[in-house]
């Protein structure tokens, strides 16, 4: 059966794990879902109206990370690394059931997820992929912020940039194939702060299950966190899995060219809209194996990760 086939999981996998911004114990579980049905969280602390839908129509919040909410207002947040957990593992269906409004944040990156989907296997169906390919460059900016997304012939290239006056940080770029390089950097890679942030966001009301045990924090010329860093690109490695998960609101996999400098969660969101306002931009296409020369499935992710 062909790898371009829909996929969804073979059995349930379970997180526990606090979340980031709640503070707040959360259980997780991935189920199975049928050919067609797309990526649903359902909150099962809540009995009525309780199906929430990752799409980027359906972003309410960016600030910090990705929230999701229902016509009820019903959300789910902080849904970008499990989200590309799902798009780089190929996974085009799945029921997320949660007991609260934060997916856990476990190691601060997708690792886990990747680890544990990976022993649950796969259930290939018989019904094609569908895939979102870009048609016409589109730009999006904000001061000297900006991202943009163009045509591209059979891959999903990344190409991010990061500007910080810390020294630590820095300017950092990397660009990726994500369905063709070896995306395990990127998917270990955690989320982080500055020392001198963290007053500030914690009176907004976030971070309040942020450890050194799930985000790097860097203070001046130094990083807090005792093991350090797991690449020398961390940073922008996690901004790139950030990216991946919130393209991955569209619905579908993307071919096309994505360029992106000083950007986060509210810049992809934007493009998204922006792409999507203008039938013209891109085209929905159903995949069959001989249309394409691989899988669109990044096979280093289908390797247990290091």
């Amino acid at each position: 059966m062909s790898l371009l086939n829909q996929k969804t999981i073979k059995k349930p996998v379970k997180f526990q794990g606090v979340g980031l911004h709640s503070g707040k114990i959360v259980n997780l579980c991935i189920k199975s879902l049928e050919p067609n049905a797309g990526i649903i969280f359902k909150r099962i602390d809540l009995q009525n109206n309780n199906l929430v839908y990752p799409n980027f129509n359906n972003v309410t919040n960016t600030s910090l990370n990705t929230t999701i909410s229902n016509e009820f207002g019903v959300k789910v947040s902080t849904i970008e690394h499990l989200m590309g957990a799902l798009f780089g593992l190929g996974i085009d269906n799945a029921l997320i059931e949660i007991d609260n409004e934060e997916v856990p944040i476990l190691d601060g990156s997708a690792k886990e997820f990747i680890e544990k989907i990976l022993l649950s296997g796969f259930e290939v169906s018989n019904q094609p992929i569908k895939i979102i390919k870009i048609l016409k460059k589109v730009e999006y900016s904000e001061g000297d912020r900006f991202i943009s997304i163009e045509p591209s012939k059979v891959s999903l290239d990344i190409k991010f940039e990061l500007k910080y006056e810390n020294q630590i940080i820095g300017n950092q770029k990397n660009k990726i194939n994500v369905y063709e390089d070896d995306l395990v950097e990127i998917y270990n890679s955690r989320t982080f702060c500055l020392y001198e942030d963290i007053e500030f966001i914690k009176k907004k009301g976030l971070a309040k299950g942020g450890s050194l045990d799930n985000a790097i924090v860097v203070k001046e010329n130094e990083i807090l966190n005792k093991e350090g860093l797991r690449n020398n690109k961390e940073f922008v490695n996690h901004k790139i899995l950030d990216c991946i998960g919130d393209l991955y609101t569209c619905g579908y996999r993307i071919i096309g060219n994505v360029e992106c400098s000083q950007g986060g969660h509210y810049l992809t969101n934007q493009i998204l809209r922006k792409v999507f306002s203008d039938n013209k931009n891109f085209s929905i296409i159903e995949i069959q194996e001989r249309n394409l020369p691989h899988t669109l499935i990044n096979k280093s992710l289908l390797k247990s990760i290091a």
